[in-house]
């Protein structure tokens, strides 16, 4: 799933732009880099492990929030990640994780989806 959390309204803005994919895991939730992941922009040394663990603290709450007492079992597998120099920072991560997450639920609710409803089979 592709999230992009931009937003310019004054300084500092947010610039967080990442392709997770959400898989079954042991209890918990697991950050991990695919094998093949790319990063796009200017990253400093530590950045991007505070970045992925800010994304990863999003999706906690998130799921939290929407999924109360609901214990999570699921590794959260960074494939992209963009980096800004100035405009990236964790805030930005931790608010494309909770949009990551809000859009995961919604893609196992959709009718039709991977995991949602099943069709009625009435025409």
């Amino acid at each position: 799933m592709h999230v992009r959390y931009v937003r310019q309204a004054g300084c500092p803005s947010d610039v967080a732009v990442t392709t997770v994919d959400f898989e079954p895991w042991e209890e918990g939730l697991h950050l991990e880099a695919a094998t093949d992941a790319t990063v796009r922009g200017d990253v400093l040394p530590g950045d991007l492990e505070r970045f992925h663990a800010a994304l990863a603290e999003g999706v906690r709450a998130e799921l939290a929030e929407q999924l109360p007492g609901v214990p999570l079992a699921l590794a959260l597998v960074v494939h992209h990640t963009t980096v800004h120099l100035i405009d990236t920072r964790e805030h930005s991560y931790r608010m494309a994780g909770r949009l990551a997450a809000r859009e995961a639920l919604a893609a196992l609710a959709a009718p039709n989806s991977r995991g949602g409803q099943e069709p009625s089979g009435r025409t």
